[in-house]
């Protein structure tokens, strides 16, 4: 399904903090992350210090991958949410347009129905981001990478230059 290279340009990229700035604000959370299927971060917003966050988004995808083997096993295609609770901070993890993960770490200062119902809205705003976004990928790689695509400009002798003592 989503065989094409994603590539995620300033504008796009300032959409998605938008979205997950606005869900830390609105589900009271300490932070928000976007983290792809493959583990690598995307997005954060929200009190990221103190996260190591290349370890929460490799570990998170692995989670991922690690519970849609266990889905398939018993017959389901996958487990789009899963929760983890802990002595103090909690995280609610979902799966976005079957491509992204987004994090979610609260507190006791948020509930998790509260995460819940605000991270439907905020998913599905980011679900139509990332459509978007692979809808662009899509009829760049059409046109054989296109003026949208980032090494567009660059030719041989560019980077003939580039190399030349």
């Amino acid at each position: 399904m989503f065989d094409t290279q994603l590539v995620m340009y300033e504008e796009d990229h300032k959409q998605v903090l938008h979205v997950i700035g606005r869900l830390v604000r609105d589900a009271n959370a300490k932070g928000v992350f976007v983290v792809d299927k493959n583990g690598q971060l995307i997005a954060e917003a929200g009190e990221v210090r103190g996260i190591d966050t290349t370890s929460l988004a490799s570990l998170t995808a692995g989670s991922i991958a690690a519970t849609g083997g266990l889905a398939k096993i018993i017959g389901e295609e996958d487990f789009p949410v899963h929760f983890h609770q802990g002595a103090r901070d909690n995280l609610h993890i979902t799966l976005v347009a079957k491509r992204m993960i987004l994090v979610v770490v609260f507190d006791d200062r948020s509930s998790l129905g509260l995460v819940r119902l605000r991270v439907k809205k905020a998913g599905a705003e980011l679900a139509k981001v990332f459509e978007d976004i692979q809808k662009k990928a899509e009829a760049d790689q059409a046109t054989g990478g296109g003026a949208g695509s980032p090494f567009a400009e660059i030719t041989d002798d560019d980077i003939d230059n580039l190399f030349a003592d």
